[in-house]
């Protein structure tokens, strides 16, 4: 009876202490102003992602509403592009596009990154050798050579789009986890848990993922950022679907039209800045993740 009791105080002492690891988690995060700023920034475009689209009617294919690179007028507040077509409406709508992208690539390259990261520093051997070299050979390929030449074969539709930048960014992670992986697997609470039998899966699921989760969610920031500037460098290079608007492809258009000497500022500063912004947001949520996960970057 006493080490029932014993064993339920100490179940409860832990959950207390997951608890306070939380909130003092939280209080770090949310004393950092570069963090709270970034929150904000990418709130602000969630919403608009979210509820632009209802209050702000656009079809991107009504064509001609207004004059080729038309200049904003009070009903049309950004002008239109080489199409005729409302930039303001492309701008909102392309907020949707640039999330859904950095959000599924994201998906893609933390499930195919860590999944092999893991299973490569924690079984090593043969198994570790050929992840190795697989995710060297892909490493050394021009990552946008690849990217057009995939698209090419495959397609350029959106879901396309979203599954090459995917399995063409996935080794970094990869690596990265490995080398978590490497180092955790020589712990004594690990040794313990092969001593009494626990199973590999059991081990890599209860002790090595909850282990390098930290730096797995940090490492998710930089790997939305970079998708939504990948997927807009590939629209601004013509390689994207035309059918979805997006900011890349805003800034094509003003590559196209000459935007910039004719001063057509509407084709590219609006979407310039809602791609360098929403960029920003999470370069800036990612400061206050880093200074979580090393003390040494927290003030004294």
């Amino acid at each position: 009876m006493e080490s029932i009791n014993t064993h339920e105080q100490l179940r409860k002492r832990e959950r207390e202490l997951k608890r306070q690891k939380i909130r003092n988690n939280l209080h770090l995060f949310f004393g950092n102003k570069r963090a709270v700023f970034g929150v904000l920034l990418l709130s602000f475009f969630i919403i608009m992602a979210l509820l632009g689209p209802y209050f702000y009617k656009y079809d991107h294919f009504s064509y001609y509403l207004g004059p080729r690179v038309g200049k904003p007028t009070p009903e049309f507040r950004l002008g239109f592009d080489e199409m005729g077509r409302d930039v303001l409406g492309t701008v909102i709508y392309g907020t949707r596009a640039s999330l859904a992208i950095g959000l599924s690539v994201t998906f893609i390259v933390v499930l195919i990154g860590a999944t092999l990261g893991i299973a490569s520093g924690y079984f090593g051997g043969i198994i570790d050798i050929f992840i190795m070299r697989v995710t060297e050979a892909i490493s050394i390929i021009p990552t946008i050579p690849l990217i057009l030449t995939l698209s090419a074969i495959i397609g350029q539709n959106f879901q396309n789009i979203i599954v090459i930048l995917g399995v063409t960014s996935w080794t970094g992670t990869c690596k990265l986890i490995r080398s978590q992986t490497l180092t955790i697997k020589q712990r004594n609470y690990v040794e313990r848990a092969k001593a009494i039998g626990a199973g590999n899966t059991y081990i890599m699921r209860k002790h090595i993922l909850p282990n390098v989760f930290p730096l797995i969610f940090s490492n998710i920031i930089l790997t939305v950022q970079g998708s939504i500037m990948a997927e807009s460098t590939l629209a601004f290079l013509g390689v994207g679907d035309p059918s979805i608007p997006t900011w890349g492809q805003l800034l094509r258009s003003a590559r196209e039209q000459g935007a910039i000497t004719t001063g057509s500022w509407w084709l590219f500063i609006p979407a310039g800045l809602c791609l360098v912004a929403l960029a920003s947001s999470f370069v800036f949520i990612g400061y206050g993740f880093d200074e979580i996960n090393n003390p040494k970057l927290r003030r004294r």
